[in-house]
């Protein structure tokens, strides 16, 4: 859900043309392009084109607006036949740089940067591609050209984004704001709000976004920014909502926009047209290929997530933890410990980052390291830190139900447990027999052996069966864990679940005997011991029994 590339324009609308002028002049190229009518302005200049009108600059000005429309193949197409002809000179080669960057074609792009003469938007363009080919040393020599002026202080900002220094990358762009005296680079609000976006402050990005759409209230970059905080302070709905404007401009002079506001929409529905909508942008947006790994999870397809993230080499806060949230369901489904060694690696590495430690993102990573670790007590540090903003979010409760649970707080964990509504969860392995353990150690053994009536026989409902069986026994209730071993003897004649059986009804009886049972249970008691042919029944039965007749108890 990450925004286009495409910067907004940051220079001022263009003026209204005076009454007095004929209304069938034609328009000029420049006023076309001060209004970021950059469609318009390739319009104009095919027709001058075509009518033989055409100067030395027209295809380096159709490749200009191709580029600030975000076509960036079409544009290269034009800079690609200009750079073969025997006259094209740096400015061409810089531009076809800048157009195979674009598209992702870094070698292509450093080969064509090269043959440009050296200049400031070279050295920028080369400090760009030293972060993408991961050389730190062309990186620092890079920025050791920079100059304290607006475009080298920007372009060091962008990488402090792309990095997840968004501090200070805010940082930069404040300065330069306060620089701003005659205020022309309204367009800095946008980077800052963005940087805000990042940093989980949603409601402080509105805020200075707003100052930016009170001038350019059609811009495609900071409208989709307002939509994606309506989704994150609100819901998908409203986030669409939002978006409606950028959908109708999407198709007029904001071409670029279309594939964004095609992939937002899959988020802000919760994933529906996924399988149809991001594949094809894979290639074109980073976080496509995010957002569709994140839709295998939900749907359970966890293969096809690791496949589809096993190539990416992560470079930012996002990608390690869903790496690792991939690599840790894919360890716990296939019982690998190589797999959740990475996945508690790649969480560690983000909440240990001194960049992502305070945020809650930071927050959970630390708690899901120290969850596979299986050390609770610190799991619930960090989960606890962050809770308020999870009330009513069913996996954020699941996990923190297993923590408490985890912690010998049953208490606490039952009441967080039965708060998830997630049908998928509820119906979950895991989910039942932590709730079952839960009621068992709060005393509530026959809810546990309800929530076992209801499942269907499987090899799950046998080990539940097994678990309220063990636990209500060590608990001390007795008559649930007779009734327990009793059905796990019919399905499997273990001697040992003779043994349990045995303990459990001998223990209810001296319940009864003390008076902590009421003593119709004795008759059920019988029942169960019947259904065993072990020679030491007759025994146990004959003890009841005769103390049932002193009692003068019906036992039959």
């Amino acid at each position: 859900m990450l925004l286009s590339r495409q910067k907004p324009a940051v220079g001022p609308q263009g003026s209204t043309p005076e009454k007095e002028k004929n209304k069938r002049q034609m328009p000029k190229v420049e006023d076309l392009l001060e209004k970021r009518d950059y469609t318009g302005a390739i319009t104009l200049l095919e027709f001058n084109k075509h009518a033989g009108k055409a100067t030395g600059d027209t295809d380096l000005m159709i490749g200009y607006c191709f580029f600030h429309l975000g076509e960036y193949k079409k544009a290269y197409e034009i800079y690609l036949a200009l750079s073969q002809r025997p006259a094209a000179d740096s400015t061409t080669f810089l531009n076809l740089g800048c157009c195979c960057f674009y598209l992702g074609m870094y070698k292509e792009a450093h080969e064509n940067c090269k043959k440009a003469d050296k200049s400031p938007l070279q050295n920028r363009l080369l400090f760009h591609l030293s972060h993408k080919f991961g050389d730190e040393f062309e990186l620092l020599t890079h920025h050791s050209k920079f100059e304290d002026c607006l475009l080298d202080q920007l372009c060091l900002a962008s990488l402090h984004y792309m990095r997840g220094h968004y501090h200070e990358a805010v940082r930069i762009y404040k300065e330069s704001i306060a620089e701003d005296s005659k205020r022309e680079f309204l367009a800095l609000n946008v980077y800052v709000a963005l940087c805000y976006y990042k940093l989980d402050y949603y409601d402080v990005s509105q805020e200075v976004l707003a100052v930016y759409l009170q001038h350019f209230p059609d811009s495609a970059i900071a409208l989709n920014l307002k939509a994606c905080n309506h989704f994150r302070l609100y819901n998908g709905k409203a986030a669409e909502t939002e978006l409606k404007n950028l959908q109708e401009m999407a198709s007029s002079s904001f071409t670029f926009a279309s594939e964004l506001i095609k992939h937002n929409l899959v988020v802000f529905r919760g994933g529906e047209g996924a399988l149809q909508t991001l594949p094809p942008l894979i290639d074109v947006m980073t976080e496509a290929r995010l957002n569709l790994v994140i839709y295998y999870l939900k749907q359970d397809d966890i293969l096809e997530a690791f496949n589809l993230i096993k190539e990416i080499d992560p470079s930012t806060p996002q990608e390690y933890i869903l790496k690792g949230v991939v690599n840790a369901a894919l360890g716990q489904e296939q019982g690998s410990r190589e797999h959740l060694k990475i996945a508690q690696q790649y969480f560690q590495l983000v909440g240990g980052s001194a960049s992502e430690c305070d945020t809650i993102p930071g927050r959970q990573c630390m708690a899901s390291c120290f969850f596979l670790l299986k050390q609770f007590d610190d799991v619930l540090i960090y989960l606890n830190s962050v809770k308020s903003y999870f009330y009513s979010d069913d996996c954020f409760n699941f996990n923190y139900a297993q923590a408490k649970a985890a912690s010998g707080n049953y208490k606490e964990a039952e009441e967080i447990f039965l708060l998830i509504q997630n049908e998928r969860i509820r119906n979950d392995y895991v989910y039942l027999s932590w709730l079952a353990r839960c009621y068992i150690m709060n005393k509530k053994a026959r809810l546990a052996w309800e929530l076992y009536l209801k499942m269907d026989t499987s090899g799950e409902s046998f080990s539940i069966l097994q678990l309220i069986a063990n636990d209500c026994y060590k608990m001390g209730q007795f008559y649930y864990a007779a009734k327990a071993f009793d059905v796990l003897e019919r399905l499997d004649p273990n001697p040992e679940y003779w043994e349990g059986k045995r303990g459990a009804c001998v223990g209810i009886f001296q319940m009864i005997l003390a008076g902590h049972e009421p003593r119709e249970t004795l008759r059920e008691i019988l029942m169960l011991l019947r259904n065993t042919t072990n020679p030491q029944v007759e025994y146990i039965v004959r003890t009841i029994k005769k103390w049932g007749k002193e009692q003068r108890l019906n036992m039959q």
